[in-house]
C-alpha cells in the first residue's frame, strides 16, 4: 500500500470519527447554552430514570412513596368491595362494585344517604383511604379506611359522630384532598385553587411521590445523561435543579421537611427553596399539638420532633437511618442505633435493665390477657427512646426527638413516658423509683417545665422563657416556642426579647418575633420591622409586610415602600393559595381591615366562618368591624356564639362585656366582665373596667374589691388610684379617699389629677 493510500485511509477515518464527535460537541454546546439561559426544566416521570438508576428505581418501586396515591383499579384497591358493610353510629355504609367501578353507599354532604364512586386510592400500609370526586374539582377523603394489616373496614373517628356542618365531616374542608393531602402525595402538584370561585384545577405530573418529588424536574438531566460520557458538559449537579448529594445535615432535613412537617405552606413546591421557611412555616410546640416537654401529641409528623433532638444537633440526618429510595430503615433493631452508639456500652443489660429476646420471662399483657409487649421488647432502643402514638386509628409513628425517658416529668407535667407506655399495670411513681435506682436521683432541668409554666401564664416563668429564647444551645423550635409564650405576658421585658429576636440568626425566631411583636406605634414598628422586608427568607419578609400594613397608611418612606409592596404581594398570594383554609381567609381579612377596605375584610371573615364555623378568630374580628360600623346587634350575636362554643375564652368574654356595657345592658355586661376578671386575674385592666361597671350599678363594695385586685397587680396605676379615690368620695369615706389620692399624687407628681384630688378632699373636709 502506498504512502498516499495510507494517508487517505487515515484521513477518511478521521472524517468518519469526527462527524459523531462534532455532533456530540454541538449537543454539548447547546445544552451548556441552555443551562446558561436557565431554561426551566420539565418533569419527565420516574420511568425516565430507570435505565440509568435501576437499583434506586427498584428500591423506590413498591415503597410508601411510590404507593402514596393511585387511580382505583383491581391492582391498587386493597379494600373489600364485595358487599362489605360497616355500621357507624346508626349509619350502615356498604362497599361494592358496579360496572368495574368501586362504589360506596354512605352519608353524603347533607347527611343523607347516597352512592359515591371511588376514583383514587390513598396510601397503602398500614391503612388505605379512598378519594371521591365532587363538583369544583374537589377530591374528598372517605372517613372509612381499610386496615391493611387486619383486613377490615374501620372509621377514622370511632368515638364520636360528626355533624354534616363540622369542618372534619368528610365532605367538608377538613377532609379535602386538594387542601390537606395532595402536595405530599403527588409529584409536581399544582393546587390551582381559585379563591374567588372556591374551585380547584389541581394537576400533577405524576400521581404518586416519584423521583422528581425530591430531585426536581429531570428533563435537563435526562438530556445530559443521554449524551456520550465524553461529550457531557460540566453542569452543576448533573443538570438536576435540586442538589441531593453532598448536603449538610440541616439541608437534607429541610429537603424532607415540606412533606414531613406540620406546617402552613406558602407556595407550591418549586424545588428551588434555599430554606424550609421559604416554602412553609412549621408548627411550634404549641398546646394541642405537642406535650409541654415536646413529645408528639397531635399528628405533627417528624420534622418538629427531630429538630428538638440531640441527633439533629450533632448532624445526624434522615439518610443515616432511612434508605432514601425505599424509605425503609437501613438496619434492623438495635443494629440501626449501633452504627454510632457502642454496643459494649449501650446494648447491654447494665444500660437498659431489660431482658433480651430469647430470655425466659413473662410478656406484658393487656387487661384482657392479650400480649402487649413480648420478652425482649424492653431491650430495643426504640422502645425507650422513640415511644410513639397511633394516628388514624392504626398508624403507629415513633417520636423522633430521641429523648431519655423521664417519668419524673410525667409526675410534674402529666406527660407520657416510655416506661409506663409498656408497664401499663404500674404507677408513674414506680417508674420514677426504678429510674432513680438505676441511674441516680439527680435529673437535669428540662425545657418542658418552663414551657408548661408558660402555657399556664405563670408569672414566675417569664424570665426563664426569655432566657431560653435567647440561648442558642436550645433547639430553634424550642426557642421560638418560648419566645411565643413570653409574648403573651403584658410585660416590657417580653417586648424587649421580641425586639432582640428580630435580628436572630434563626429565621424561625425572626418570624416568631415579627408575628408576636406588640408595638402599636406605627413609627416604632416601621423602624423595628422595616429592615426585615429585605430578609432573604420568604416567611420572615412576608410576615414583616403583614405586620406593617396599618403603618403603611402613613407611609413607609423610600427605603421600605417598594420592598413592602413586593413582600405584601407575596403574602397575599400565599394566603389566596391557601384560601380554602379559614385561617388564610382570616389573615386576608385582617390585611384588608388594616388597609381600611372594610367590605373586602368582611367578605373574607365571612368566608372563613363558612369554611369552619368553629374558627372563632374570624367571628371576633368580624364582630369588631360590625361594632365599628354601628351594627352592635350583629357584633353581639357573633361574640355570644364564640363564648357559647368556647366558654374558657375569657378575652372574648371581656370584649362581649364591654360591648354590652356600650349598649347599656349593664346587668348582663357585669356577668361577662366578672367571668373575664376571674379567668384572667393578672389582667388588671379587666378588674378596673369591672369596677367602673359595678360602681355604675351602685354595687360599691364589689367595685372596691375589683379596684383593689387591679391595684394588687399594678399598685401605682394612676387610673386605678383615681377611680378608687372617686369611689370613696362618692361613698362618703373621705379618709380612704384621701389615702388613695395621696398615693396617686406621690407616685405621679407630674400629674395634676393627683394634686387636684388631694386639694378637693382636704378642702371638702375643712368646710364640713
Amino acid at each position: 500500500m502506498t504512502r498516499w493510500k495510507i494517508t487517505g485511509i487515515i484521513a477518511t477515518l478521521v472524517i468518519i470519527f469526527s462527524i459523531p464527535l462534532y455532533v456530540v460537541k454541538e449537543k454539548s454546546r447547546r445544552m451548556a447554552t441552555q443551562t446558561d439561559r436557565q431554561a426551566p426544566a420539565e418533569f419527565v416521570g420516574s420511568d425516565a430514570c430507570r435505565d440509568c438508576h435501576q437499583s434506586e428505581y427498584d428500591k423506590w418501586k413498591g415503597s410508601h412513596h411510590q404507593l402514596a396515591m393511585a387511580a382505583a383499579s383491581d391492582e391498587t384497591v386493597l379494600g373489600d368491595f364485595a358487599g362489605a358493610e360497616l355500621r357507624y353510629f346508626g349509619v350502615t355504609s356498604r362497599f361494592y362494585k358496579k360496572d368495574d367501578r368501586f362504589m360506596v353507599t354512605t352519608q353524603g354532604p347533607q347527611g343523607e344517604m347516597g352512592d359515591f364512586e371511588i376514583t383514587h386510592t390513598f396510601g397503602w400500609f398500614p391503612l388505605q383511604q379512598y378519594l371521591i370526586p365532587f363538583p369544583g374539582g374537589r377530591l374528598q377523603c372517605l372517613p372509612i379506611a381499610w386496615d391493611s394489616r387486619e383486613k377490615r373496614w374501620y372509621h377514622l373517628y370511632p368515638d364520636r359522630p360528626l355533624a354534616a356542618d363540622d369542618w372534619l365531616y368528610w365532605t367538608n374542608n377538613g377532609q379535602n384532598w386538594n387542601a390537606m393531602c395532595a402536595e405530599c402525595h403527588s409529584t409536581d402538584l399544582r393546587k390551582n385553587y381559585d379563591p374567588d370561585t372556591g374551585t380547584y384545577a389541581t394537576a400533577w405530573s405524576e400521581i404518586s411521590v416519584g423521583c422528581e418529588a425530591c430531585h426536581g424536574p429531570g428533563s435537563d438531566h435526562v438530556a445530559w445523561a443521554q449524551l456520550p460520557e465524553m461529550g457531557r458538559p460540566d453542569v452543576v449537579n448533573t443538570a438536576l435543579p435540586v442538589k441531593t448529594s453532598g448536603l449538610t445535615s440541616t439541608r437534607q432535613v429541610q429537603l424532607c421537611a415540606p412533606c414531613h412537617a406540620r406546617r402552613m405552606s406558602l407556595d407550591d413546591n418549586i424545588h428551588a427553596h434555599a430554606d424550609f421557611l421559604d416554602y412553609g412555616i412549621p408548627q411550634l410546640l404549641n398546646e394541642g399539638m405537642y406535650f409541654p416537654d415536646g413529645q408528639i401529641l397531635d399528628e405533627v409528623y417528624v420534622y418538629g420532633s427531630f429538630i428538638q433532638s440531640k441527633m439533629h444537633a450533632r448532624d445526624v440526618r434522615c439518610s443515616d437511618c432511612h434508605d432514601v429510595h425505599s424509605i425503609r430503615r437501613i438496619k434492623d433493631g438495635n443494629d440501626l442505633c449501633l452504627q454510632c452508639h457502642r454496643a459494649a456500652i449501650y446494648d447491654t443489660q447494665d444500660h437498659h435493665f431489660h431482658k433480651q429476646a430469647g430470655e425466659t420471662g413473662e410478656p406484658i399483657r393487656t387487661a384482657t390477657g392479650e400480649v402487649l409487649f413480648d420478652v425482649g421488647s424492653g431491650a430495643l432502643c426504640e422502645q425507650c427512646h422513640m415511644p410513639g402514638r397511633n394516628y388514624m386509628g392504626v398508624d403507629y409513628r415513633p417520636d423522633h426527638s430521641f429523648r431519655i425517658p423521664r417519668p419524673d416529668l410525667s409526675l410534674a407535667l402529666d406527660t407520657p413516658n416510655a416506661c409506663n407506655r409498656c408497664h401499663v399495670d404500674k404507677t408513674v411513681q414506680w417508674s420514677v423509683d426504678a429510674m432513680a435506682k438505676w441511674y441516680g436521683k439527680k435529673k437535669r432541668p428540662h425545657y418542658g417545665t418552663v414551657l408548661a409554666a408558660g402555657r399556664r401564664q405563670d408569672p414566675e416563668a417569664l424570665a426563664e422563657l426569655i432566657r431560653m429564647a435567647g440561648d442558642r444551645l436550645y433547639p430553634d423550635i424550642v426557642r421560638a416556642t418560648a419566645l411565643s409564650l413570653a409574648s403573651s405576658y403584658p410585660d416590657e421585658t417580653a417586648t424587649e426579647a421580641l425586639k432582640q429576636a428580630l435580628s436572630d440568626e434563626s429565621a424561625l425566631l425572626r418570624h416568631t418575633a415579627v408575628n408576636r411583636l406588640p408595638t402599636p406605634d406605627p413609627g416604632q414598628r416601621k423602624a423595628l420591622v422595616g429592615p426585615l422586608l429585605y430578609d432573604p427568607v420568604r416567611a420572615v419578609r412576608i410576615e414583616a409586610a403583614r405586620s406593617l400594613v396599618a403603618a403603611a397608611k402613613q407611609g413607609l418612606g423610600p427605603s421600605f415602600q417598594q420592598p413592602y409592596e413586593k413582600a405584601l404581594a407575596e403574602y397575599i398570594k400565599a394566603m389566596e393559595r391557601t384560601g380554602d383554609f379559614a385561617a388564610s381567609r382570616h389573615n386576608l381579612g385582617n390585611v384588608y381591615a388594616d388597609q381600611g377596605q372594610t367590605d373586602r375584610a368582611i367578605g373574607h371573615f365571612r368566608k372563613a366562618i363558612a369554611i369552619d364555623r368553629l374558627f372563632y378568630p374570624a367571628k371576633v374580628n368580624l364582630a369588631m368591624l360590625y361594632n365599628a360600623q354601628g351594627q352592635k346587634d350583629s357584633a353581639e350575636a357573633l361574640l355570644r356564639e364564640v363564648v357559647q362554643e368556647h366558654p374558657d375564652l375569657y378575652e372574648i368574654k371581656y370584649s362581649l362585656g364591654l360591648l354590652l356595657a356600650e349598649k347599656k345592658a349593664y346587668d348582663t355586661a357585669v356577668i361577662y366582665l366578672g367571668d373575664a376578671a376571674a379567668g384572667l386575674p393578672q389582667r388588671s385592666r379587666i378588674q378596673y373596667n369591672l369596677a367602673l361597671l359595678l360602681k355604675q350599678l351602685n354595687r360599691n363594695a364589689q367595685a372596691e374589691t375589683a379596684l383593689h385586685r387591679a391595684l394588687a397587680v399594678d399598685p401605682n396605676n394612676p387610673d386605678y388610684l383615681y377611680a378608687l379615690a372617686v369611689l370613696y368620695i362618692e361613698w362618703d369615706r373621705p379618709d380612704e379617699a384621701l389615702k388613695a389620692a395621696l398615693q396617686l399624687r406621690d407616685a405621679h407628681p407630674a400629674l395634676a389629677m393627683g394634686r387636684d384630688l388631694v386639694n378637693y378632699i382636704e378642702s371638702s373636709r375643712a368646710n364640713q
